[in-house]
């Protein structure tokens, strides 16, 4: 391993920089210039040009969200409803990480996604998301699949809008914008999600949304006020929290 390289990343403020330096070096290519994207604060996914999740690999080009950890708890909840054949949507999908996830997790599923962002389709495309469609929320879908969805996730943006330049330069400066700011109190698009879910889903079908514990209780209300039966889950160690509601059979 490069000693300079694990100093200049170091001095940037890199936490685990014998560990960066390790995955830039095996990456290949020009090593300054990726270092030097690195330093410059650019995520290190998308300087190698891949995140880690739940165990997959997935592709991820620049200014295109990052799958964090936490949402691995959105993963797991959505893959606890699923099974073999459900229909399974991912809104918001960004790299399609979530819903690949869920189909690894549960095995075959009928898998969705879509997303604003059209480099992120083409993430999700790249990463085998199932049927990908670009545009916004469900006006991006074939009518064909409203009334079939069994299991819809969203891992919408929830960041309040005066709270983005709090955020760290690695997510302002490198992720879309649209990827991250929900609004002036940050459920802006949650409460869209959960308002039209219910045309969406399936008799019975589920919608979870990750969101902050602050957060939980309103959008537990706007999945109420969507005529869903909503419950909050949360885990400390994964520090995620998320909201999921279940569309009456009748």
């Amino acid at each position: 391993m490069s000693a300079a390289v694990v100093a200049r990343l170091r001095a940037a403020g890199c936490v685990f920089a014998e560990d960066e330096a390790a995955l830039l070096l095996e990456a290949g290519g020009d090593l300054d210039a990726l270092v030097d994207r690195r330093v410059a604060g650019e995520p290190l996914e998308q300087v190698l040009g891949w995140a880690e999740f739940c165990g997959l690999r997935f592709a991820v080009a620049p200014g295109v969200f990052v799958p964090r950890q936490r949402t691995r708890l959105l993963v797991r909840e959505a893959a606890a409803l699923a099974r073999p054949g459900s229909v399974v949507l991912d809104l918001c999908c960004g790299t399609g990480a979530v819903g690949v996830a869920v189909a690894a997790a549960v095995g075959a599923v009928e898998l969705h996604a879509a997303d604003v962002d059209p480099v992120a389709v083409d993430c999700a495309r790249r990463n085998g998301a199932g049927s990908v469609y670009g545009g916004d929320l469900y006006e991006a879908l074939p009518a064909a699949l409203r009334g079939r969805v069994d299991v819809l996730v969203a891992n919408a943006p929830y960041v309040p809008t005066g709270a983005i330049a709090l955020m760290p330069p690695e997510a302002r400066d490198h992720e879309a914008l649209a990827a991250l700011d929900g609004g002036d109190d940050g459920l802006d698009v949650q409460r869209r999600v959960a308002e039209g879910a219910p045309d969406w889903l399936f008799p019975g079908g589920w919608l979870l949304i990750e969101t902050s514990g602050a957060q939980a209780p309103a959008t537990v209300a706007a999945m109420t006020r969507a005529g869903l039966t909503a419950r909050v889950v949360a885990d400390e160690e994964l520090a995620g929290t998320v909201v999921a509601g279940q569309l009456p059979t009748a």
